[in-house]
């Protein structure tokens, strides 16, 4: 039984590394797209913020519920290391697969499927708590569009050509929510207000100085500096939990601790970690789909997709929701095509990049029944 736990806790760190340069993409796609900074230079800034995600994000809720995919007698009973190395190995097959035919398929989903897959296998549906399934399925759904619709948003105030306009909806937006909405955290409140505060002021140096093209895009390449950061954050710490909830149940399973509240502080730190290793690995396969192959993305949309993407990352970690990184920037650079016209967006390419999206739960978790009923015959 230590064993295997030794070798889960390696594999999971391992997925958790491939997780980074399979998803390298989802940070440093449009701020390497936009020439703002080099693929090399792009992976060490994205991966140390990445790594910055781990002081923000202590209340690990997303792990949680990771945690709670599989209910925890089936987890704690004979067959439950064997179910968690079962989904590893085919979150990590699944993985591999994707990043060599350049597919950005969500890691968080795979690992999600492939848990679930090897618990049906050992002890049927009734192993799964399906409302945990159900909130990462609806969320397949609407991450997507909510980056999408933010980002469009975002464009639509953005390139007003009216500065006081621009300015004012702004101002409003920002104050609006920093007092109304019932933020879990002061730091999410405090985080909006500063990006908020960094536009405006962006906003107002470039005004003094006057709005030429050249000062302008000059700008927007600096912002985005500020919205990849916090999207490399708001990654780190939405797919570092997945990993984490894993190990977690794997430690109960073993009998090292009792409840999820016991995680060892070397879990997270590992985690994180991992996949900022791995974001510095790079995986330029996929990073040439998210940034060239949906849509042309300048500086000024590259700054709309990744902070509307951010947005949608840091709500959904707070509500606890294991969201997709890579459907969540899809759809943001989707909606800054689109803002310019439909016809910007390719959308061949867009949907097999869904149909990759809707496959990925079913085929880990198939894969993952497979690998149980091998690992069952072999181990016993």
């Amino acid at each position: 039984m230590a064993s295997i736990l030794i070798i889960i806790i390696i594999l999971a760190i391992v997925f958790d590394y491939i997780n980074g340069f399979h998803d390298a993409a989802n940070s440093i796609a449009t701020i390497v797209s936009t020439k703002v900074l080099t693929p090399f230079q792009a992976v060490i800034w994205a991966a140390f913020f990445n790594f910055v995600a781990f002081f923000i994000f202590s209340d690990h809720a997303v792990a949680n519920t990771v945690a709670k995919t599989v209910h925890a007698d089936v987890v704690n009973g004979s067959n439950g290391m064997v179910i968690i190395l079962s989904g590893l190995i085919s979150a990590i097959c699944w993985n591999l697969l994707t990043w060599w035919y350049g597919i950005p398929s969500s890691s968080s989903h795979t690992l999600i499927g492939g848990f679930a897959g090897a618990a049906i296998a050992a002890a049927g549906f009734g192993s799964i708590d399906t409302s945990m399934i159900m909130k990462t399925v609806i969320f397949i759904v609407l991450a997507p569009l909510i980056g999408m619709f933010m980002s469009i948003f975002i464009s639509i105030i953005t390139m007003q050509r009216s500065f006081w306009l621009k300015i004012s909806i702004i101002a409003v937006l920002v104050t609006v929510c920093v007092i109304f909405i019932p933020f879990k955290k002061e730091f999410e409140r405090w985080g909006l207000l500063g990006i908020g505060v960094i536009f405006m002021l962006s906003y107002f140096y470039n005004y003094i100085r006057g709005e030429s093209a050249q000062r302008t895009q000059n700008m927007y390449k600096k912002l985005q500096l500020v919205s990849s950061a916090f999207f490399s954050i708001g990654h780190g710490g939405s797919d570092a939990q997945k990993v984490m909830g894993i190990i977690t149940v794997a430690l109960i399973a073993g009998g090292k601790i009792q409840t999820f509240s016991q995680m060892p502080d070397w879990v997270p730190l590992a985690c994180y970690s991992a996949i900022g290793l791995g974001t510095m690995s790079g995986g330029w396969k996929i990073i040439k789909t998210m940034g060239t192959k949906i849509t042309k993305v300048t500086p000024l949309e590259g700054v709309c997709a990744e902070t509307a993407g951010a947005i949608t990352l840091f709500t959904a970690a707070s509500l606890g929701a294991p969201v997709s990184t890579t459907h969540t920037i899809t759809g943001a650079i989707i909606g800054v095509g689109a803002t310019k016209r439909l016809s910007a967006v390719r959308w061949g390419v867009t949907i097999n990049l869904v149909w990759a999206w809707i496959l990925t739960i079913p085929v880990s978790g198939l894969l993952a029944a497979i690998i149980y009923y091998l690992l069952h015959a072999i181990l016993g």
